[in-house]
């Protein structure tokens, strides 16, 4: 059965998307613990992060660097963190989190309100900046 991340991919559910490339996907995070918490996720549907064939894990951390360019370019945030954890969605994927503060919590399901016209705007700042 297709997870979450993998109907989105397909377009069977909507996201707020900031970067694609063949391999990956990245957009924002509906349950963001901080304003442009984005996820980057392997179009290839692998459960365990640490499972990605070396190609696709090198990939994948290769993307997330540059999302989290983008990231630091259109938020300013004091630097942008990765949560690997993997618990949530059976699926491959990474959290980029902007830490605002130094003592900023970095962790899953301590949620931050982020209106959907935020998390729109959100999204077009982070990917202008992936394709400037």
């Amino acid at each position: 059965m297709a997870t979450i991340f993998t109907k989105i991919i397909e377009g069977e559910i909507s996201c707020h998307k900031v970067a694609e490339t063949e391999q990956h996907i990245a957009f924002l995070d509906i349950n963001p613990i901080a304003r442009g918490h984005t996820l980057i996720v392997s179009k290839q549907e692998i459960d365990y992060f640490f499972d990605l064939p070396d190609e696709l894990y090198h990939s994948t951390m290769d993307f997330a660097r540059t999302v989290s360019g983008a990231i630091d370019r259109a938020l300013a945030p004091l630097r942008t963190g990765i949560i690997v954890q993997g618990l949530e969605v059976p699926h491959a994927h990474l959290h980029l989190i902007p830490l605002y503060k130094t003592h900023q919590v970095m962790a899953l399901g301590h949620n931050v309100d982020v209106t959907e016209e935020e998390m729109k705007e959100l999204a077009q700042k982070i990917s202008d900046e992936v394709s400037a």
